[in-house]
């Protein structure tokens, strides 16, 4: 088991290259990973009680349709998408290394969803079509 009690490493494809959160006490692929290193500190008292303060900032926001009851680790090379910035460059917000919390909200009568992505520092909200297509910065903020 992980540092957090979910077994993360089963579903990953990279877990052979970090030896599970275990083995590299929370930083996979070098990076770090937002619940162990507030479990590591707090314990899961503090880890839940920055997961229902995420929670609070992200439906505070006033995103129409973007309502969040749930956060999961989710890798950052899985969420980690390129944003087309208006001088045609692109971008990317996030560290793949990192493990984050966040979610995906499905826009009702819409093709498109809403990414939240979250640590410690800042909050990211985007939208985008299907399997991540043109996605498009809502907010981006430090916390």
């Amino acid at each position: 088991m992980a540092i957090c009690g979910v077994d993360c490493c089963k579903d990953c494809s990279r877990v052979k290259e970090c030896g599970g959160c275990t083995v590299c006490n929370g930083h996979p692929f070098g990076g770090s990973c937002i619940a162990a290193e507030c479990i590591k500190t707090g314990g899961f008292e503090a880890f839940n009680a920055l997961k229902n303060t995420l929670i609070e900032e992200i439906n505070s926001l006033g995103i129409k349709y973007l309502y969040v009851d749930s956060l999961n680790l989710l890798n950052g090379f899985l969420v980690n998408l390129e944003y087309v910035l208006p001088n045609g460059e692109g971008i990317k917000l996030l560290n793949d290394n990192d493990v984050y919390l966040g979610n995906q909200i499905e826009k009702p009568n819409s093709d498109r969803c809403y990414g939240v992505v979250t640590d410690s520092k800042y909050l990211l909200v985007c939208e985008y079509g299907c399997n991540g297509l043109n996605p498009e910065i809502v907010s981006y903020k430090r916390r």
